[in-house]
């Protein structure tokens, strides 16, 4: 790996091509990377990581996108591969910077991200619809796109030719051979560009761990008719709110078991309704009612498609499962189907989930225990396919942790990509490509960037440090009025805690001994109240630490009257 310190890399030379990712190469998500030539920018996907639980208080993470903040002028495009958040999420932040970027993508992506424009309230947008085969000009860059499989229509893989060399971007992708729309990832395509030529190959690792070839995504049929002929009760199934294949799938089982179907969760209502209209979605009439009138219905004649598969707090499964849904309540016997991967990160939410729908009686049915989900994502025998009928002269693993990244550089070595062309880097690495040779020359800053509801940027790691610990340690607060001229204790200490001592009587013994230091203090002369915070501080902690084990936030006020 690459060493991911701060290296300000060299001024950009005539001909060369600079990628700089900023997102989704060492996380799952927030997927993002900028190539620069000639003065210009061109961007692949901005997508948002989702937080966890040390993240408390985030609603999502952005890619570092500061580090163009200055060149947003300079930039002639945004590529979006395909429609789910971790590459079209963060799109409508970018816009807010500036709203005319012109953005390519497949129709159903391009659609899905108008529905974000227009919640966010951005004029100005410039959408370019673009199918596969397709080929134009974007300022320096000459792009073709190429039909991909994956778990959502419409994705697409870009091949990027420029003066210093060719670059092909799987995008997220896998090689299903019966996908269930018919559109096949075009190995044909790939092997012709790979014919001509590509300088770096920028490989989906995801899956690079996972042997051999993922499942087809019509395997899972039958574990579901399964669950449809064994449920007496209502059937609620999560899944993401843009798997429009899922969607479908569970479409046509309800059907075929006379049961209607509900969609709950504000993101699955929009993206279906989406896809339905531009014919990606087939519903069948009489198929669909709204949710308020779920109680017309027997429990046995509804399914219930819901977000909230990956444990999401505010999602509708996890109200479902906390009781706390205004119109969904779970009922014993009910039967969970979890129709989703689980995404690194999310295990605690998605169990303490899975937990709180088996408590209340419900059958939860999940990846674990049943055929409910597939991968998106290409496999290890996939990615050795492609890089064998590609033979690129370099490699860049992309989309994955860094254990994915690895292992996804291990596979372009086993298919003949010399090691020292098979670059594995992290977000921030600048990556410079010339006369068919990809290497490192720098790192720029690509941290996170936070939103919460106080906006864009606000939360800095210091304040979430302060958030972790409110969560975890507690706090205390002393409060001292003291009169410098006499160095008397006026009123106080007055101790107040969250979170480890809720009874206030707990703090008698250490509050003389508080009063006791400040006096001290005083007498020596001390007469600033930051000073005296700190002599506050010192005692308050030490004596915390020796009695509870435990190291709260600390908030020491000293009044001077």
């Amino acid at each position: 790996m690459a060493p991911r310190q701060l290296r300000t890399p060299p001024k950009l030379a005539p001909g060369t091509l600079r990628i700089i990712p900023l997102g989704g190469l060492g996380d799952v998500g927030r997927n993002m990377a900028v190539f620069e030539i000639d003065g210009k920018l061109l961007l692949v996907d901005c997508g948002v990581l989702f937080p966890e639980d040390d993240h408390p208080g985030v609603d999502l993470i952005l890619p570092g996108f500061d580090v163009i903040a200055d060149r947003l002028d300079d930039v002639v495009g945004l590529v979006l591969t395909h429609g789910h958040e971790d590459h079209i999420g963060a799109v409508p932040y970018l816009l807010r910077q500036r709203a005319d970027i012109p953005l390519y993508g497949s129709r159903l992506t391009l659609a899905l991200l108008a529905e974000k424009t227009r919640e966010h309230r951005i004029h100005g947008v410039r959408p370019h619809p673009v199918t596969d085969g397709q080929r134009l000009t974007v300022g320096p860059f000459d792009l073709e796109f190429v039909a991909v499989n994956h778990s959502i229509p419409d994705a697409l893989a870009v091949c990027i030719r420029t003066v210093a060399g060719t670059v092909l971007h799987t995008g997220d992708f896998k090689m299903d051979q019966l996908p269930l729309d018919g559109r096949i990832t075009d190995l044909r395509a790939f092997a012709r560009i790979g014919t001509e030529g590509v300088d770096l190959f920028m490989v989906d690792s995801t899956n690079a761990e996972v042997p051999g070839f993922t499942t087809p995504e019509r395997d899972i049929l039958p574990a579901l008719q399964r669950v449809f002929a064994t449920s007496r009760q209502r059937i609620i199934v999560a899944c993401f709110a843009s798997h429009v294949h899922r969607v479908q799938q569970v479409l046509d089982v309800a059907v075929a078991n006379g049961r209607k179907v509900v969609y709950v969760g504000r993101s699955m209502v929009r993206n279906m309704g989406v896809a339905r209209d531009l014919g990606y979605l087939r519903v069948p009439d009489n198929t669909l009612i709204e949710m308020r009138d779920l109680d017309n219905h027997r429990p046995e004649d509804v399914v219930i498609i819901s977000t909230g598969s990956q444990g999401e707090p505010l999602s509708a499964l996890s109200r479902i499962a906390a009781k706390e849904h205004p119109v969904v309540s779970l009922k014993p016997e009910d039967t969970v189907v979890l129709a989703s991967s689980l995404i690194p990160g999310n295990e605690t939410s998605v169990y303490r989930v899975i937990n709180g729908l088996s408590r209340l009686g419900a059958r939860v049915v999940h990846k674990g225990n049943a055929l409910v989900h597939v991968s998106g994502h290409a496999s290890a025998g996939e990615l050795l396919y492609c890089y064998n009928i590609v033979q690129p002269r370099n490699a860049m693993p992309v989309h994955g942790e860094v254990r994915h990244l690895i292992a996804n550089g291990d596979l372009a070595v086993a298919s003949g990509v010399p090691r020292d062309r098979t670059v594995i880097v992290e977000d921030g690495a600048v990556v410079d490509l010339a006369k068919g040779r990809a290497k490192v020359v720098g790192q720029v800053d690509s941290a996170y960037i936070f939103v919460d509801g106080s906006g864009v940027g606000d939360v800095s790691e210091a304040m979430l440090t302060d958030r972790r610990i409110l969560g975890e340690e507690g706090f205390v607060s002393v409060v001292t009025v003291v009169d410098l001229h006499t160095g008397a204790i006026v009123s106080g200490p007055d101790v107040h805690a969250r979170g480890f001592a809720e009874d206030d009587s707990a703090f008698d013994g250490i509050r003389s001994q508080i009063a006791e230091a400040l006096t001290s203090a005083m007498r020596d002369g001390v007469d600033d109240t930051r000073r005296l915070q700190q002599v506050t501080r010192r005692q308050m902690g030490k004596w915390v630490s020796d009695t509870y084990r435990r190291r709260p936030m600390i908030i020491p006020v000293v009044i001077v009257t």
